[in-house]
């Protein structure tokens, strides 16, 4: 079911509190291989280069002359000419859990030029979101709206007008898409299920029931999604090609992110209570085994690998720290202070 819906789109400049002097310092040129870390409490980006695993860069995250409040979850996209980060900003703080939302909280997209570090759209939503995505061939921006009536909200990634809004479940949380790019996810936290849609027709393709409050699908190489189920202690398979729940994974505890890692092909699930990573095979059937676990930093949360499955980062919202593994023997190579809770993080290569 497609629903149109008219959001207020506006255009605000990172720099209109500036001097012209004092805009030029706050340019970047971040030409080298980066992680970027979004520190919700800090209202921050801070940039590791990944040549060095060292912080090099940070910036903040501005509205005018007013820090925008608690960014949260961060992706990127390269087209021909510049590389893109699309961050989601729900406004509040969502390192304890993402259950419900704050009455009348409005949320937005910022898009980042992420080599100059600077804000190139704000785009203000009517409803609290979660994270903002471009779709996989570039062309569209996806969002959530985290409200009883939860929902997709589509932008054209040129203009930034509103295109489709799409109709989901109660509290819509994380989108993301599969690795082939064919279907949108959406997880609904309050109606414990998973919103399956074509990124092309905007149809509703399956309404999935997974565990309770889940709050992200995330991709694989391996033709799943993999739902972390907060209030349930669980992770969902989804069956990509079949649109089916095929497995369920018993944690013992709330997850935080789950990320699976096809050089050792193994899914790794963050503890943030314990401050851990858990780690979990596959031994056939889709029969989900724990295979050991190691200590990450307090509130263990957000998990990314290099592009050739060698090296891990994860973020530690309670530790205030990024720490980086060796994936073959999940040993701790060091901790990288950066900004106040930070939470997502994505890698441009």
């Amino acid at each position: 079911m497609k629903k149109i819906i008219f959001v207020a789109v506006a255009t605000i400049s990172i720099l209109s509190a500036c001097k012209k002097d004092e805009a030029m310092t706050m340019e970047k040129n971040i030409n080298y291989p980066a992680a970027y870390v979004v520190n919700g409490e800090s209202s921050t980006i801070s940039v590791i280069n990944l040549n060095t695993n060292t912080v090099t860069d940070s910036f903040e995250l501005m509205n005018g002359s007013n820090m925008i409040m608690y960014p949260h979850h961060v992706y990127h996209h390269q087209n021909s000419t510049m590389h893109h980060l699309a961050v989601g900003v729900p406004g509040m703080d969502l390192s304890a859990g993402h259950t419900g939302g704050m009455a009348g909280m409005k949320g937005a997209v910022l898009i980042i030029d992420a080599v100059k570090g600077t804000i190139t759209k704000n785009i203000e939503l009517p409803m609290m979101n979660h994270n903002a995505v471009y779709s996989p061939n570039g062309t569209e921006i996806w969002t959530t709206q985290m409200h009883d009536d939860g929902m997709a909200l589509i932008f054209d990634a040129t203009t930034y007008a509103l295109k489709d809004s799409v109709m989901a479940g109660m509290e819509s949380a994380e989108i993301t898409f599969s690795a082939d790019g064919s279907k949108a996810y959406v997880c609904n936290g309050g109606s414990n299920n998973v919103t399956v849609i074509n990124p092309t027709t905007k149809a509703v393709i399956a309404t999935i029931n997974v565990g309770g409050n889940p709050v992200g699908a995330w991709q694989s190489s391996i033709g799943k999604m993999f739902v972390d189920n907060e209030s349930t202690g669980t992770i969902s398979v989804i069956d990509v090609a079949a649109n089916t729940n095929v497995a369920t994974i018993n944690l013992g505890f709330k997850p935080g992110y789950a990320a699976y890692n096809s050089s050792v092909n193994e899914l790794w699930v963050s503890d943030a209570t314990n401050g851990k990573v858990v780690y979990y095979k596959d031994m056939g059937g889709n029969t989900w085994m724990k295979h050991g676990e190691f200590i990450s930093g307090t509130d263990a949360h957000a998990i990314t690998f290099t592009n050739d499955g060698a090296m891990a980062y994860v973020t530690n919202q309670g530790a205030n720290t990024v720490s980086l593994f060796k994936v073959s023997n999940h040993t701790k190579l060091k901790d990288i202070v950066v900004g106040k809770k930070p939470n997502g993080i994505v890698l441009k290569y």
